[in-house]
């Protein structure tokens, strides 16, 4: 292992030999958040691009953005392998046979060896569980579902939208069918302590799932989350206090979990605050350092 965590690259390197690029795609979905099913406004936190603002456009194909996504970052990476990841929104909400269309389209591009999949766990009907299994089979596979904390007042502040226990039950669902399973955490929601965040790295640590993102709080300026802060400021924290942070959850995490990432990523002409996550290899330098001065790594204190 090139660093003292178990990291994506290294797990998807082992897996297929070789580099493999994750291209962000847009399958055109809106949200169950969204359309008045759960609620109208979405997430707190969520923008007019449903999470996705380095996606590909919906407005081309699937193959097109694929295609697109390529050009973009072929001088990036040199790989011919590629995880194909629908990003935008909530990519389980709609019918059966829209979601079959989309998903096997992209698993027969060349060179996709595998899908990813961005959703919410109240999406996870049989027929969708059965179409992912099916899915699974195939291709490399896995799901990722925004939790965000485990803490039902900073959930019902987000506007989630759904209990932790729908959460529970949407992982165990997944893993009955031997598909992996990724959580997103988000690292410094207003008004969370310390404590209380890292009790929601714990909780997801013990789910035993294959993976996990954690994120750096990022207030865009298209969200609710912007105008709650311009009338209401929290406290922002410091890159410091966040690398800190990040290294005290790694500690907690099981050596075998897939951390898909320790920090967030903002658009730079929507972000607001933190402008330090701007600089995200300052960001990741950092940890790395941190892990190293603590020698610490990551399931240390489990």
């Amino acid at each position: 292992m090139s660093k003292r965590y178990n990291t994506l690259n290294e797990e998807l390197k082992n897996k297929f030999g070789t580099k493999v690029m994750k291209l962000s795609l847009d399958g055109g979905f809106t949200c169950p958040n969204r359309d008045g099913t759960v609620g109208t406004k979405g997430c707190i936190f969520c923008g007019g691009e449903g999470s996705g603002e380095f996606a590909g456009s919906r407005t081309f194909s699937i193959k097109e953005q694929v295609e697109e996504q390529k050009r973009l970052l072929c001088k990036k990476w040199n790989t011919d392998k590629y995880i194909v990841y629908f990003q935008n929104f909530t990519n389980t909400y709609g019918s059966i046979e829209r979601l079959k269309a989309l998903y096997y389209e992209a698993v027969n591009i060349e060179g996709v060896v595998g899908i990813a999949i961005a959703t919410r766990p109240d999406c996870l009907d049989e027929e969708v569980l059965d179409l992912l299994e099916d899915l699974n089979r195939q291709t490399y596979l896995w799901i990722e579902l925004g939790l965000q904390t485990i803490h039902e007042k900073t959930s019902n502040f987000i506007r989630r939208g759904y209990s932790l226990s729908v959460y529970n039950e949407g992982i165990e669902n997944l893993k009955k069918r031997s598909i992996k399973v990724v959580t997103h955490i988000i690292l410094g929601l207003p008004n969370e302590s310390r404590g209380e965040i890292l009790e929601t790295v714990k909780y997801v640590a013990n789910t035993n799932t294959w993976g996990i993102k954690l994120h750096s709080l990022y207030i865009q300026k298209d969200t609710d989350l912007y105008n709650y802060y311009l009338k209401t400021p929290f406290n922002i924290m410091t890159r410091e206090e966040y690398i800190s942070l990040v290294v005290d959850a790694l500690e907690l995490i099981p050596k075998d979990m897939v951390i898909h990432r320790v920090t967030g990523d903002g658009k730079r002409e929507l972000l607001h605050e933190p402008i330090w996550s701007l600089d995200k290899l300052k960001v990741l330098s950092s940890i790395d350092k941190e892990l190293k001065i603590r020698d610490s790594y990551q399931g240390k204190r489990i």
